[in-house]
């Protein structure tokens, strides 16, 4: 998965309802850009270079798997949803929101549409102080200085005053911290994996990765299956024991709660598939023997995806030994699970048709999973 980008951005109003502005362009930002991480106090400041009300200023902190063109472009389509109207006459206007990107990484970017570092934030006070809130030792990365020195450097004699309202952030909805250990489960390609490494990153969970890569006797499955079954899945069901074993007896203070792209149970879905039904019955016994001992997660949330998308996913992802899965498998492996979670009556679950959605590629399809657990 790519790694996010770091942004820093700037935000003011001065029309209207000022601080309702700020609030859309923040929670608009969330919905269509990225993840908002911090969000600096909002500044009163007087309006420099014209005749106008007083602004709001402050700044945020976000991350996002957008281009900086594209974020810029992105910016500059909520500009005008929220009512902006630029004027082509002078930069300095009243406005109903502004939003300029300050910092994207550490580098530093020219273009017909956008510059960064910012060419005028070292200049302007009601950018600087916020920034300082959230952002003091970051480093300019072409005056080599932290944020802190150049706002102690900064000639702007505006006066701000810190109001005492704060904006929400719009993570804040979602309540993963609310439990322990949270399982994501799906079929072959169903984007399980995905899901629980975007939930990790962007709530500061724990992550647990099944490594299934590493185990070297499922392309042996794949081009053998009845002589490698058991194999199969005797390795898989002693490495996910101790993977989850290890894990989750391991505390990290630094964590908020704990996500993983599997439960031990699936070993039991597979097997009951994959193997001949006197081997299924000794392996049933050792499963149980471990299962007992191992914790189950607070949310068992199970991603559904039909058949077709399935199987466009697995060729997506390109690993040659998943190609000549065929449908029926896919088909059974779903049933073994709705029928393992319609047994287990005391497991918390939530079963999410994902068949229409592409939260990999769409930021506002990730939201509504988010919600769907969440809610």
């Amino acid at each position: 998965m790519n790694q996010p980008h770091h942004v820093y951005i700037s935000l003011g109003s001065n029309k209207g309802d000022r601080l309702k502005h700020l609030q859309d362009a923040v929670d608009l930002i969330f919905k269509r850009i990225g993840k908002v991480n911090i969000i600096a106090k909002v500044y009163n400041t007087e309006a420099i270079g014209f005749e106008g009300d007083d602004f709001l200023n402050t700044c945020i902190y976000i991350e996002t798997l957008l281009p900086a063109e594209q974020l810029m472009q992105e910016l500059l389509d909520i500009e005008t949803k929220l009512g902006r109207v630029r004027s082509t006459k002078s930069t300095f206007e009243a406005r109903v929101i502004d939003l300029d990107i300050l910092f994207y990484d550490d580098k530093i970017l020219k273009s017909k549409l956008i510059t960064v570092p910012h060419p005028e934030l070292h200049k302007r006070k009601f950018v600087l102080q916020p920034l300082n809130d959230i952002a003091l030792k970051l480093v300019h990365p072409k005056f080599e200085k932290t944020i802190a020195e150049l706002l102690s450097e900064c000639k702007d004699k505006s006066k701000l005053e810190a109001i005492k309202i704060w904006l929400k952030n719009p993570s804040k909805q979602f309540h993963f911290s609310t439990y322990n250990y949270i399982a994501i489960e799906g079929n072959i390609g169903a984007g399980k994996t995905s899901l629980s490494t975007k939930i990790a990153q962007d709530f500061n969970a724990k992550l647990i990765l099944e490594r299934f890569a590493d185990n070297p006797f499922l392309p042996k499955f794949y081009e053998e299956p009845q002589r490698y079954a058991f194999t199969l899945e005797m390795s898989f069901l002693a490495d996910r024991y101790q993977q989850i074993s290890d894990d989750l007896s391991q505390l990290d203070l630094f964590k908020d709660f704990i996500v993983s792209d599997y439960d031990v149970f699936k070993s039991l879905i597979f097997s009951k598939i994959t193997l001949p039904e006197d081997e299924f019955k000794l392996y049933r016994k050792l499963f149980y023997l471990m299962y007992k001992d191992i914790a189950k997660p607070e949310l068992y949330v199970y991603l559904y995806q039909n058949t077709e998308r399935l199987q466009e996913n697995i060729k997506k992802r390109g690993r040659d030994y998943e190609q000549k899965i065929n449908d029926d498998y896919l088909d059974k492996i779903n049933s073994g699970y709705l029928e393992f979670l319609k047994n287990h009556t005391e497991l918390n679950v939530k079963i999410i048709d994902i068949s229409d959605r592409d939260f990999v590629k769409n930021r506002e399809d990730y939201l509504w999973i988010l919600g769907e657990i969440c809610g």
